[in-house]
């Protein structure tokens, strides 16, 4: 099986429907994106989002973002989700070595990533790939709503 990746520059039909199928399998609380909202993010400078195909069909996605900061350029690896049919076959794993290369030529020395500890099989591939648990400690605000 082939996956093909790559970079979405500009919202479609067909990428807003993978997006409505996709984020679901993330996140239960993941609100239905628009055409706007794709069309946003795909055109955004600070994130770089990845599309993976198998046999012509969108099956996974991955947001990799870049941000320059006084230390150098930051990246952060968000939003990784494949399709629950296509899981196993490398999908994530050719998403990641994507986001990994195109962080590398933006100058980024360090590349971070989140994943929930029940994520057992993606914690297990980011090992594969290199990644090392961190000693850190994340903290979340919540904004209040305006």
């Amino acid at each position: 099986m082939t996956v093909e990746v790559e970079i979405v520059r500009h919202a479609s039909e067909e990428l807003v429907d993978a997006l409505g199928r996709l984020l679901p399998q993330l996140s239960a609380g993941a609100e239905p994106l628009d055409f706007a909202a794709v069309d946003r993010l795909a055109r955004s400078e600070a994130t770089t989002l990845l599309a993976a195909r198998v046999r012509g069909e969108v099956v996974g996605t991955l947001s990799l973002v870049l941000f320059p900061v006084p230390a150098g350029v930051r990246a952060r690896v968000e939003d990784v989700v494949v399709d629950s049919a296509a899981r196993g076959q490398g999908v994530a794993a050719a998403l990641t070595s994507e986001a990994l290369r195109l962080a590398g030529e933006a100058g980024a020395r360090t590349v971070d990533l989140t994943s929930r500890p029940d994520r057992e099989a993606a914690n297990r591939l980011y090992q594969r790939l290199g990644f090392e648990a961190r000693q850190s400690t994340v903290y979340r605000f919540t904004v209040p709503a305006s």
